[in-house]
């Protein structure tokens, strides 16, 4: 496989990695309802998300409110919405950089330039996967801390909800696509970096002399 079919690889991946940080964001499940109760039977599900929770009903019905006030929300929460919201603008700063330096794009010229600018973009999506990996697993924890915490009553127990796994899966994405691409822009601009020069063989004039012309 080429270098450029290798970094076309890694910013597929980081597209789909930041589309899957943009989902992750605006889904409301990122707890849900722990049913640990004997009775089966549950007239409700709660969802739990960064920008609003929501209502299941057994019969289908859902009602989603959103939240009245920023500064009343848990600390999880106001982080997890400002890194989701600055991940969600990096990501697309990524793609720009990236498609800039691209070798499939003849915006700037090929050099060192061109690779330095892909490697920044790769760089980008990185700290896109390791900042959106923070509110991840800081609700995570909290789930589970209180899920095992006999204080907390039955009915206040959470779980991990389906936005926190789309979210971990968009951490892989945005994590292995840009290694690809630094990796791919790396290895690309070491073989440019000894460029081969070609010098003309000398050959001896009659009188065993070198010509002149030669050292021109």
């Amino acid at each position: 496989m080429t270098s450029a079919a290798v970094e076309i690889l890694g910013l597929g991946l980081g597209i789909l990695g930041w589309v899957g940080v943009i989902l992750a964001c605006g889904l409301p499940m990122w707890q849900v309802s722990a049913f640990i109760d004997v009775n089966i039977v549950v007239a409700q599900t709660i969802w739990e998300g960064l920008w609003m929770n929501c209502v299941v009903q057994s019969t289908g019905q859902m009602q989603c409110k959103v939240y009245d006030s920023i500064l009343a929300l848990p600390p999880e929460v106001q982080a997890g919405r400002a890194l989701t919201v600055i991940v969600a603008l990096l990501g697309l700063v990524a793609l720009m950089v990236t498609v800039v330096g691209a070798q499939c794009t003849n915006c700037i010229r090929p050099g060192k330039m061109k690779s330095r600018i892909v490697i920044a973009g790769g760089a980008i999506y990185i700290l896109c996967g390791v900042l959106v990996l923070v509110p991840l697993c800081w609700f995570a924890n909290i789930v589970i801390s209180d899920f095992y915490d006999p204080t907390v009553p039955s009915s206040q127990k959470r779980e991990m909800g389906a936005a926190l796994y789309i979210g971990w899966a968009a951490t892989a994405l945005l994590l292995f696509g840009g290694c690809l691409i630094c990796c791919c822009s790396c290895s690309q601009r070491d073989e440019t970096s000894f460029p081969v020069k070609y010098s003309a063989p000398r050959r001896p004039t009659s009188n065993g002399e070198y010509d002149k012309k030669n050292y021109v």
